[in-house]
Formats: C-alpha cells, sequence, structure tokens
C-alpha cells in the first residue's frame, strides 16, 4: 500500500517517528537496533545506486524522486486535485516498473545465492582463485600468440614492486583476459612493442620498457624480447613469460634464468607454483604463526598473573 506522502505525512509523523522516539526512552536498548538497522539500510541503498548509476534505471530513479517530492509538496501547500493525481500515477507506476524491468529484476532474482551477488556488494572472491584464473587466462593468451608466432612479454609482478617499470607504459588497470592481451600484442598496433605489467590482478600497463641484461653469459642467438625478461627477473622477483616472434616458442624468465620451450602445462605449473602457492603457502605460515606467538604470550601473561597472585598471597 502506498503512503499518501502529502495528506497522510501528519498522522505517519505522529504514529510512526514519535513513537518509535518515545519507545526509545522507555528501552534505551533498542538504539543498538536502530543504528544497526540504518546502517544495513544505507549501505544496501549505497550499493544499489553504484549499480544502478549509469544505467537506464538510474533516469527511472530521478523521475520517481521527481514525482514523490512532487506529491509531498502537493500535499503540503493543500492542492487536493493535483495530490490526487500523482498520488494516482505513483500507485499505477509500481506496476509499470514492473513490467518494464521485467528483464532486470528477473536477472537480480537469478542472481541470488550465485557469486555475482558478492560482486554487487562489492566482495571479491578469494584472491587465490582469482589469481589462478587470471593465471590460466595468461597461458590461452600466450598459447594462442604461439600459434600465430606473434612476439610477447608479459611480466608478473610479485613481492617486489616494480613502479618505476610500471611509469615507462600506457596506463591500463584493466582486468586480465586472454583477448585483450592478444589484441595488445597484435603486430602494427600502438601497444604491442614493449612489456605487459600484471600487477595486484590487473593488466597495469602495456608497452612498458624493460631493462636489458647486459651478461655475456646469455646465448646471443636471443633477442632483446629475451634479454630484457632476465633483465628484470634479475632486478626483481618478477616472473616473465616470453613468446618468441621468431620459433613461436614460449620461455619463462625466473630468477634470472630462463626456462626455453615449454608446454602449456608445464607453463601453468611453473606459473601457479611460483605466483600461487609459495605466496599463499607464506602467508598462511605466517599467520599461524603470528597466531601462535599470540597464544604463547597470553599463557606467558596468564602464568605471570597466577605468580605474582601467588606471591602476594604468601607476603600476607
Amino acid at each position: 500500500m502506498i503512503i499518501n506522502l502529502g495528506t497522510n505525512w501528519e498522522d505517519f509523523f505522529k504514529d510512526n517517528i514519535l513513537e518509535y522516539f518515545k519507545s526509545l526512552q522507555s528501552n534505551p536498548f533498542e538504539l543498538v537496533t536502530l543504528i544497526i538497522d540504518l546502517t544495513i539500510v544505507i549501505f544496501l541503498l549505497y550499493c544499489f545506486f553504484k549499480v544502478v548509476k549509469g544505467s537506464r534505471a538510474w533516469q527511472l530513479i530521478k523521475g520517481i524522486a521527481f514525482v514523490v517530492i512532487a506529491t509531498w509538496i502537493s500535499g503540503l501547500l493543500n492542492l487536493k486535485i493535483l495530490n490526487w493525481f500523482l498520488t494516482g500515477i505513483m500507485n499505477i507506476g509500481v506496476i509499470a516498473i514492473i513490467v518494464i524491468f521485467q528483464p532486470e529484476l528477473r536477472r537480480a532474482l537469478e542472481q541470488l545465492g550465485t557469486n555475482k551477488l558478492t560482486r554487487l556488494f562489492g566482495i571479491d572472491k578469494d584472491l587465490a582463485t582469482k589469481t589462478k584464473e587470471d593465471i590460466y587466462k595468461v597461458v590461452i593468451a600466450a598459447t594462442e600468440l604461439s600459434k600465430t608466432k606473434t612476439g610477447a612479454l608479459i611480466v608478473y609482478e610479485r613481492d617486489i614492486k616494480i613502479q618505476d617499470i610500471i611509469s615507462t607504459g600506457i596506463p591500463m588497470n584493466a582486468e586480465v583476459s586472454p583477448q585483450l592481451l592478444v589484441n595488445i600484442f597484435e603486430p602494427k598496433t600502438p601497444l604491442h612493442d614493449g612489456a605487459v605489467i600484471i600487477s595486484g590482478n590487473k593488466i597495469a600497463a602495456a608497452a612498458c620498457v624493460l631493462p636489458l641484461s647486459d651478461d655475456k653469459d646469455i646465448s646471443k642467438e636471443l633477442g632483446t624480447r629475451h634479454r630484457a625478461a632476465i633483465g628484470i627477473s634479475k632486478e626483481s622477483d618478477s616472473i616473465v613469460v616470453i613468446v618468441s616472434e621468431e620459433t613461436g616458442k614460449i620461455s619463462v624468465a625466473k630468477d634470472g634464468t630462463l626456462i626455453a620451450d615449454v608446454r602449456e602445462d608445464v607453463l601453468k605449473k611453473i606459473l601457479i607454483s611460483n605466483i600461487v602457492t609459495k605466496r599463499f603457502a607464506s602467508e598462511k605460515a605466517d599467520r599461524k604463526n603470528k597466531i601462535e606467538e599470540l597464544r604463547n604470550k597470553m599463557r606467558k601473561d596468564k602464568l605471570n598473573k597466577e605468580n605474582k597472585q601467588e606471591t602476594e598471597k604468601e607476603e600476607k
């Protein structure tokens, strides 16, 4: 049932808002539930406006807001005919909204209980899972580039940040996708010459300039692309995927060494082992050690407290 925002506002204020504040005086604990209630509502409204902003639903929301304000003002000014007309529009408008936005409403209901719902509230999926998915996409892109003998340099930033290298390229801040990576390295395109840097599960920049390795032990058969990959892997802990323009073979540069001519399955294992397994296993071990240290400290403090109490009793 739609509230007549003009004629019933005074009654609504007295019967609901004033009564609610009176109940707060008799039971202050309800203030806690009020704060929680308001926080949830504000958060849901924020998420809703974040989703609809820029869409055609945003225009409709502005129109609805205008009608609601106009209805309220017409009630305050006692414009009975206009208020009756606008109230009628609002009653019919609910049905109209359901009909017009039936596809959007259906999609929203279908997303309930799925991982898409977490994206609606800005909750990202598990970081390890997301990193694995990005690696699979890089492997797919490298395989496709290998088939067409298209040269490529894809750098995975790890613990040591390489912001100075990222700043030499064109900023992108894009989601990792095989289609985008393949398109970036397409010959005779503006971004094909240089390296792509993946940082924080995003394609941070393209056409980046990497430092060349001056190691004389490197085979003279290796071109500039491979030397650049070895160079950045020496200066940082980055892992680099290289696709040769001459042979189409895929190589991996790590810790200043080159693992040449790797297959698709081997490339996947190398990347997951060095980017996902080592990183998240060490983070888990660090968290476990910190928890254990905290527990030991609590036990020690408790023991010291008990000893202190026993000493005080003996002194008495």
